[in-house]
């Protein structure tokens, strides 16, 4: 399963991150996401446990704990969206002003 932990303080690294999970089953990944301008912690990441059953135990007793001052948010992590392109989205779609149907193609 993979959680989510936010409201991190931007010391923790990927390890003190896993340090938490430990207790509760194997981790098979713990990943803090850095901002990609400054290199720094962006006060969230990732963890993700192999153990469906270990992993809500985790989220339940973490979420809500005070981690260096600060109550650390813990979830279950919601998958990420698909781009999708095409449709109306992107501008591009039916609705567009630049399209075959466009009034601008009209003439009176």
């Amino acid at each position: 399963m993979n959680i989510y932990v936010a409201n991190l303080t931007f010391d923790i690294q990927d390890e003190d991150l896993k340090k938490f999970f430990i207790p509760y089953g194997e981790v098979s990944s713990a990943k803090i996401i850095m901002d990609k301008a400054t290199d720094r912690s962006r006060g969230f990441g990732f963890v993700e446990m192999a153990d469906d059953t270990a992993a809500k135990k985790a989220i339940a007793e973490l979420d809500g704990t005070t981690v260096e001052g600060r109550p650390i948010k813990v979830t279950e992590a919601k998958p990420k969206p698909e781009r999708q392109f095409g449709g109306s989205g992107g501008g591009r779609g039916e609705n567009s002003h630049n399209n075959s149907r466009s009034y601008n193609q009209n003439r009176y």
